[in-house]
């Protein structure tokens, strides 16, 4: 404040500003805070006594003390980021942790040892097998545009997998384009073919997203899906990569694979792939009946095309599977939903052990 200001006002400044000084912590501010400007404060009792300020005085007196009062609270609420700004310093410190450390470490012997995640151990076991045969692991974002989760894979405007009902959208950007949470794990391989020149081989496990929730259904779930573009691929490359690699999965030396004519917009020709089992016992690789395990097909010309590469000189196929799907299967899983409900004795079960590592490839 100025010289100007009249001794009262100025003796309330500083009584304030130590008062401030020696707030050691939010609390301590507030009750200042209280006593200076609530509503029984040294301050508000000012303004209230304007009244009985002389006419003559009264308009320089008003003035001075809303002055003292902008100034007041000025220096509380400088105070206040200051003491935030301690605050937050002093909790980093103490919540502080070593990021270096191992993300899942040995753990004890007994009941509460750890496992790994039944979802986290199929992963493995998928890139062990696929590796043997060549193909490496492509990942992506989550969030996808619109050409490459539809567009580019050949997927018309009219396709029911573009509806609001099935398929998580996000605000429009400044294109006027609405991005997407993936409805497959397919643009990892537009995005692959967009980003290397062929030979292509690779697998691509990771998240998904539909609008879909029941006992066989998640919103978000995991796919695994495989791309090979090379000169020369034929339906048989396909037939013997996947064959292979279920019977590896689910350790039947015999397992009776079919393939079935289908349709996917991205693929052509197209095929369903189902595995022998028992409808009765739910046993694979016994009994009579069929069950449907993937998609798989051909990599459609026109997709090829969309990538800048030559369908007239590489062929390739591609296939898709759900994670959880083949988990529960190999596991006698019979609801998908506990995968996500963080069920300690769950997890304890079908957890596999962090000192038993994947090592499926060897059947290959």
């Amino acid at each position: 404040m100025t010289d100007e200001l009249a001794p009262d006002l100025a003796g309330l400044q500083a009584e304030t500003e130590a008062a401030l000084a020696a707030a050691g912590d939010l609390r301590a501010l507030d009750a200042v805070r209280v006593a200076t400007l609530g509503k029984n404060g040294s301050l508000t009792g000012l303004l209230k006594g304007l009244g009985a300020v002389p006419a003559e005085q009264r308009k320089e007196r008003g003035a001075a003390v809303n002055r003292l009062k902008g100034v007041l609270e000025g220096a509380i609420e400088a105070r206040r980021t200051e003491l935030d700004a301690a605050a937050l310093e002093a909790r980093l410190l103490a919540e502080r942790m070593d990021v270096s450390l191992p993300p899942r470490p040995f753990p004890p012997a007994g009941p509460d040892a750890g496992a790994i995640h039944p979802i986290a151990r199929t992963v493995e076991e998928i890139v062990a097998i696929f590796a043997t045969m060549g193909l490496s692991v492509a990942e992506g974002p989550d969030v996808e545009g619109d050409w490459f989760n539809f567009g580019a894979l050949n997927i018309p405007d009219h396709h029911p997998a573009r509806q609001d009902h099935d398929t998580f959208y996000l605000p429009a950007g400044a294109d006027g384009r609405r991005p997407v949470l993936r409805t497959h794990t397919s643009p990892v391989q537009i995005r692959t073919m967009l980003s290397q020149e062929p030979p292509v081989r690779v697998i691509v496990p990771g998240r998904t997203y539909r609008a879909d929730h029941d006992a066989t259904h998640s919103p978000m779930f995991h796919q695994v899906e495989g791309l090979v573009i090379d000169r020369g691929i034929t339906l048989g490359h396909l037939k013997g990569c996947l064959i292979d690699f279920l019977r590896a999965f689910f350790d039947i030396r015999d397992l009776p694979v079919r393939f079935r004519a289908s349709y996917f917009p991205f693929t052509e020709p197209s095929m369903e792939v189902d595995i022998g089992w028992n409808r009765r016992t739910g046993e694979l690789g016994k009994g009579g009946d069929w069950l449907e395990i993937l998609g798989s097909g051909m990599v459609h010309p026109r997709v090829l095309a969309n990538c800048g590469i030559d369908p007239r000189e590489w062929q390739g196929f591609a296939f898709g599977m759900g994670i959880e799907r083949i988990t529960m299967l190999k596991h006698g899983i019979p609801d998908l939903r506990p995968f996500y409900d963080s069920d300690i004795r769950w997890l304890r079960h079908y957890g596999a052990s962090v000192l038993a590592p994947a090592n499926l490839a060897e059947g290959v």
